[in-house]
């Protein structure tokens, strides 16, 4: 009986050894398997080769590279990223240790999700770097909780085993979402389409207060100040402006002025008998019937118009014609003449200068 035991006891203690080796050496992470990166780089590295099977190739460019394009929904499907489970040791085998629990199915990852949507994890900040998932790759693990995949990497090769940062639950499987790329994604586009309608509805509003003007007094008054200066600036904008014949024509003017003034203060200048004929003609077209300062008949029973046609009468008044086309009986213009204080003849009507001539009816 006492060697049974002792052989119980030994086989007991050389399982629990080879279960300390075993989970010592594989840490059991399941974002760092210390052993396929070592087998991934020591193999092939000293294989022997055959040089008269290796030939050159000469890349011409004609053939087509084959370039192999992901879908969306590969780009985008969710996998479960633990490894394998290892086989049980011996200590597993004779229950000294409790072995590792079995892979979760297609259902129970299903309610882990919810659980996980309904506490809004996705939501909030990764608990490891404080920062949004946005586009990088995110890890679901089994209690629920999400992380950025980098920063449970991190934590898991800085701890040394496989455990939750929050829940401290160890032995957690872990599972690849993108929840979190497709609630960034979704307010990118709010974002986009604030900012667009943002953009339109100022532009309308930039329009209506072009158009409508305000109700405040100081805002109206701007408004409409505003509205007389773009007119006024369109309006010299609409007009050609050159100095050079503006000052011209400023020049002729005045040159102009000093002629008609030096002609006036000179000598008069003699109206030739063509002249008087046309301002006979233009006196005609007036129809003037009574004297303006007497406001008497021209003539006493004849129309002005005999002032043209030659006819006389003894008995007629004089009626005398001004080089400005004015008609007035001479006896009446003499005594204005009389009358007015300055020294040079000014019409009683229009105020100009004139000269005159007698004429008989």
């Amino acid at each position: 009986g006492r060697s049974s035991k002792q052989q119980t006891i030994a086989v007991s203690a050389v399982a629990l050894q080879d279960h300390i080796i075993h989970s010592h050496q594989l840490q059991d992470l399941s974002l760092a398997d210390p052993f396929k990166s070592r087998a991934r780089n020591t193999k092939n590295i000293y294989k022997p080769v055959n040089k008269e099977m290796v030939r050159a190739v000469v890349d011409t460019g004609l053939r087509k590279k084959s370039t192999h394009h992901k879908n969306k929904e590969d780009a985008e499907k969710e996998y479960v990223l633990d490894p394998s489970p290892p086989q049980l040791t011996l200590a597993q085998k004779l229950g000294l240790v409790e072995p590792p629990s079995l892979p979760l199915t297609a259902e129970e990852w299903v309610k882990i999700k919810q659980r996980s949507i309904q506490h809004g994890d996705s939501i909030q900040p990764c608990a490891i770097c404080r920062e949004e998932f946005a586009l990088q790759p995110q890890v679901l693990l089994s209690c629920s909780h999400v992380f950025h995949k980098a920063c449970l990497k991190a934590f898991e090769k800085f701890t040394g085993k496989k455990s939750c940062p929050m829940s401290r639950k160890e032995q957690n499987q872990t599972r690849v979402i993108y929840d979190g790329a497709c609630l960034f994604k979704i307010k990118c586009a709010i974002r986009i389409q604030a900012s667009w309608r943002g953009y339109i509805v100022r532009k309308w509003y930039k329009n209506l207060r072009k158009t409508v003007p305000p109700k405040d007094s100081n805002l109206r008054k701007q408004f409409f100040e505003n509205k007389v200066q773009q007119i006024s600036n369109r309006l010299l904008s609409s007009y050609n402006i050159n100095l050079d014949e503006f000052l011209s024509e400023i020049d002729s003017s005045i040159a102009a002025s000093r002629d008609v003034f030096q002609q006036l203060e000179g000598k008069e200048i003699l109206i030739s008998e063509t002249d008087w004929e046309k301002i006979q003609m233009q006196a005609f077209r007036q129809e003037i019937f009574d004297c303006p300062i007497c406001i008497m008949p021209l003539s006493p029973t004849v129309h002005p118009a005999c002032l043209f046609s030659g006819n006389s009468n003894r008995f007629s008044r004089q009626t005398v014609l001004l080089s400005c086309s004015h008609l007035f009986h001479h006896t009446c213009l003499q005594a204005f003449e009389e009358f007015s204080l300055g020294e040079r003849r000014i019409c009683p009507l229009c105020r100009s200068y004139y000269q005159k001539k007698i004429l008989q009816c």
